[in-house]
């Protein structure tokens, strides 16, 4: 396939910032820019490439996992999309003390999915463990879970977990502005384990496997596994007892796996609204999805994290409940080589008790 003109122009920019990116990382890895040494064990969820890789449910399984087991859980992001500054408390175990505005949507809806989760939003990651030390200075938690962290080396982390998508592994091999790799491939020597997330393809996967074993790091595998479609008006599951016709929106990195998932829950996916990632939803906007849903007569469905980032303005919230608007909800089906993630979890908490 021919590169795109845009991708040309971009390539002497992609490459000053790979330079700067792979200058940043050598000198951490020669050790002198230090890390900052956290109180807990710190797991970092991440990628190396922009968009929709799956991190998120990620974190999510990550911290369910920890709970199951018993472990005191705390989630650290930098909150992407809310306009709030500065390090703050969402969620301090028991109660959710911020909506998706001030927290992001994507951490408003882990906070939801795990109550029970302390969760700190900072640009600055340091700052939110600091904020963790000073709030449960009594009762620290046992591990922290850094979101979206793989290149936030100012935090020392005892495992580095990188989440490659299957459908694009590599961001067409250019770094940004130009491709969608955040920093050069070779930085992908530092991860401690890959997930290959959203498998579909078997044989297109195993070449990817074969590419990210050659690094010498294991490699486990992972599809979406879609829900029962929720109402958002609170009714629980829907069980329709037949094919749902949807009018399907989302603002996400990766719409095109949101339309699969759809279809591998029985939902036939007539329409589609598909706006920027983490793109903020109008009155305009939601109108036309409404009006078009009912001109059609279809369903609109959207992501969990999208309804996440809707129910905080009550306006655009009350219009999706009126016309009956539903969210699927997704978790990661960790098929392949699970046992040896799990391992590596429980080693890093194994000697605290």
């Amino acid at each position: 396939m021919p590169e795109r003109p845009a991708s040309i122009l971009l390539a002497p920019a992609g490459q000053i910032y790979g330079l700067v990116m792979s200058v940043r990382n050598t000198l951490y890895d020669l050790g002198i820019i230090k890390a900052w040494r956290a109180p807990a064990p710190v797991v970092s969820v991440g990628n190396i490439t922009t968009g929709g890789t799956g991190k998120t449910p990620l974190v999510d399984w990550i911290v369910k996992f920890y709970r199951a087991h018993g472990r005191r859980v705390a989630i650290v992001s930098r909150g992407y999309g809310r306009r709030t500054k500065g390090a703050m408390l969402v969620s301090d175990g028991s109660k959710m003390l911020l909506g998706s505005r001030d927290a992001g949507d994507e951490v408003a809806m882990l906070a939801a999915r795990n109550p029970s989760a302390i969760i700190v939003v900072a640009e600055k990651r340091q700052q939110g463990v600091e904020l963790l030390m000073r709030e449960f200075a009594g009762r620290m938690p046992e591990v922290i879970v850094l979101d979206d962290a793989f290149q936030h080396r100012k935090i020392a982390r005892d495992l580095d977990i990188v989440v490659i998508n299957a459908q694009e592994p590599f961001g067409g091999g250019r770094v940004l502005p130009a491709g969608r790799l955040r920093e050069p491939i070779r930085g992908l020597g530092r991860a401690g384990i890959f997930i290959l997330s959203k498998v579909v393809d078997e044989r297109q996967a195993a070449g990817i496997v074969g590419e990210l074993k050659s690094l010498g790091k294991p490699v486990v595998l992972s599809r979406i596994r879609a829900g029962e479609l929720v109402s958002v008006g609170g009714k629980g599951d829907i069980g329709d007892g037949g094919r749902t016709r949807a009018l399907a929106f989302a603002g996400i990195g990766a719409p095109q796996g949101f339309v699969q998932s759809l279809r591998n829950a029985d939902v036939e996916v007539v329409e589609s609204r598909f706006f920027r990632d983490h793109q903020p939803f109008t009155v305009d906007s939601v109108k036309a999805i409404v009006t078009d849903s009912k001109r059609l007569g279809l369903v609109p469905v959207t992501t969990e994290k999208d309804w996440f980032r809707i129910i905080d303005d009550p306006e655009l919230a009350a219009m999706l409940v009126a016309a009956g608007c539903r969210y699927l909800p997704i978790t990661p089906d960790i098929y392949e080589g699970r046992e040896v993630l799990e391992k590596m979890l429980i080693d890093l908490v194994s000697d605290q008790r």
